[in-house]
């Protein structure tokens, strides 16, 4: 059941939000695929050249954030997760054309993701006009080593 667009911020992330994107990631994302990034990680991408981040709020709470990067006329989707009581509800796609947007304003000309194979958010990228352009077999170790693969989708945005 879907529930109707409710009123979505879109904000640039800061460094003092790293503890919001962790927090949202360990409620997104299901441990048994694999996807979810360490702390570490998002600490290490975030302090990179062409590293952004953005945060969605609706009210006060912060209901979702994605992580992308752009390199020269490229930019990809490193993360976006949503959390799981505020999904079906415009955020995941409000975050998306946010990434879209900052991405076209950095000069990417084409947008990049990859994600699990049997994710449902794969329905959002192919509804946003991502089309698939390869995949990663056993891609994600998930919680006893079970693998599972990713596809790769590619969208033009210039």
């Amino acid at each position: 059941m879907s529930t109707a667009p409710q009123l979505v911020e879109i904000v640039h992330g800061r460094p003092a939000d790293l503890a919001t994107i962790n927090a949202i990631m360990a409620e997104a994302f299901d441990p048994r695929f694999g996807e979810a990034w360490t702390p570490s990680q998002c600490m290490g991408m975030i302090a990179l050249p062409g590293v952004w981040s953005s945060i969605a709020w609706s009210g006060a709470q912060p209901a979702g954030f994605a992580l992308a990067r752009a390199v020269m006329d490229e930019a990809e989707l490193l993360l976006l997760a949503i959390r799981p009581a505020m999904r079906r509800r415009g955020i995941g796609t409000a975050l998306l054309r946010s990434i879209v947007a900052d991405s076209r304003e950095r000069g990417a000309s084409v947008l990049h993701l990859e994600v699990r194979a049997n994710n449902d958010a794969v329905r959002l990228y192919r509804a946003e006009g991502f089309d698939k352009i390869g995949e990663r077999r056993d891609y994600y170790r998930g919680k006893e080593g079970k693998l599972f693969d990713a596809h790769t989708f590619s969208r033009k945005i210039g």
